[in-house]
């Protein structure tokens, strides 16, 4: 079933990582009507706009474009009744830049949706083949970025967040790649053997994934050349040696266990 666009709104549709068949099937759908697409092209290849958007449809690139301008187009689209995508890499709820752009809108009375996409992080993993949550060792995942030109508040500090332990995902700072490994480390939690992937334009034609540890990553990035569009995952649960069948399993489909849909095997509760 088509998701069908009402006229006069904009949909902020994340795009997902890169690959163009990983959009959700409702963000395919949104392109296929849409009047305006407004697209990220410094972060999603212009091929997926233009793989399913009408031979109408306005496509503009916003790299060039301040937040005015950007807000303008859609406004003036709404209000002529068009249908508009303001089409985001990954997910538009993570480092989107939405915000801004739904409070000017809100202010306009021009009604938006927003629709999700396949963050950066997701896809890596799926790459990779790992869970993020392993059972009794990793429960907890922490999306975060190193303070650059946008501060981070004191609490979020990579240091106070590598005392957590969890599966990190690190955007926004490959090019701080000493930073973010000293940081981490001085977590106290983390150690120079801890497992790390960095992958630049991951699920894109020219994907590269470098595996690694604390301890060596930095001058293996610096060796690849990476300058933007790449992702750091951190954590034990990217260790390949946790995964065998004699390590602690979920208790989900554990034949002991109980729940409201199935009796534990030769249970009587």
């Amino acid at each position: 079933m088509t998701y069908l666009a009402v006229p006069g709104t904009v949909y902020f549709v994340g795009a997902g990582p890169g690959a163009p068949d990983l959009i959700t099937v409702r963000g395919r759908d949104l392109l296929a009507q849409a009047d305006l697409i407004l697209y990220a092209d410094s972060l999603v290849d212009a091929a997926l706009p233009a793989a399913y958007a009408r031979a109408d449809a306005r496509i503009l690139g916003t790299v060039t474009m301040h937040l005015d301008q950007i807000v303008n187009l859609m406004v003036e689209a709404a209000r002529a009744g068009q249908v508009t995508v303001r089409l985001h890499s990954g997910d538009p709820a993570l480092y989107g830049a939405i915000h801004e752009q739904m409070a000017a809108l809100e202010a306009a009375g021009v009604p938006y949706e927003v629709v999700p996409g396949v963050t950066a992080a997701f896809a890596l993993a799926a790459r990779l083949g790992v869970e993020l949550t392993v059972p009794e060792l990793v429960q907890t995942i922490i999306f975060t970025r190193p303070a650059g030109r946008t501060p981070l508040p004191e609490r979020e500090q990579l240091a106070q967040l590598a005392t957590h332990g969890a599966s990190l995902a690190i955007y926004l700072g490959i090019t701080r790649i000493q930073q973010v490994v000293a940081e981490l480390l001085a977590g106290g939690v983390y150690t120079a053997d801890t497992p790390v992937v960095v992958a630049y334009r991951v699920t894109w034609p020219d994907e590269v994934i470098i595996h690694g540890t604390l301890g060596d990553i930095a001058a293996r990035v610096k060796a690849a050349g990476f300058t933007r569009q790449a992702l750091i995952l951190v954590g034990e649960a990217l260790n390949p040696a946790h995964k065998r069948a004699d390590r602690p399993t979920s208790r989900l489909y554990d034949p002991t266990y109980s729940h409201r849909l199935r009796r534990r095997a030769g249970g009587d509760d």
